[in-house]
């Protein structure tokens, strides 16, 4: 009787040079992701520049951001300009000063007219921010 050589048959094994490379890219991508992702608060605005600016002093203060396409927040929460005043008193004397914070292309008439409905709502302590130059 003739026999053949059967061929030896490895056992299956887990590479662990690739797996360990695709944790390495996990890791890389998640500290990426997490350094420039997650936004400070708000909408992302270029600040105009002041030679002027000055560092704002710890108080107590509301910061309403205008961005393009007529968005409005106040401290990082969407409102409109109509209930923009009404929730401002809502959280009544807690916030004494408000931050205007306007990104460098929306239009001047724009944040006149929300200084305007801030003055009238009784608001007189506004600030512009800017960065310094």
């Amino acid at each position: 009787m003739r026999s053949w050589n059967e061929p030896v048959k490895n056992k299956a094994h887990i590479e662990l040079i690739p797996m360990i490379d695709v944790m390495m890219f996990l890791l890389v991508f998640f500290v990426l992701i997490s350094l420039n992702v997650i936004p400070s608060q708000g909408l992302k605005t270029q600040l105009p520049g002041a030679a002027s600016a000055q560092q704002l002093k710890p108080q107590q203060h509301a910061i309403v951001t205008l961005g393009d396409n007529n968005r409005l927040e106040l401290d990082g929460e969407p409102v409109t300009p109509e209930t923009l005043v009404s929730q401002l008193r809502s959280r009544g004397e807690q916030k004494t000063s408000i931050v205007l914070n306007s990104d460098k292309n929306v239009p001047v008439e724009r944040l006149i007219a929300v200084m305007d409905s801030l003055r009238q709502g009784g608001f007189t302590a506004i600030s512009i921010a800017t960065r310094k130059l």
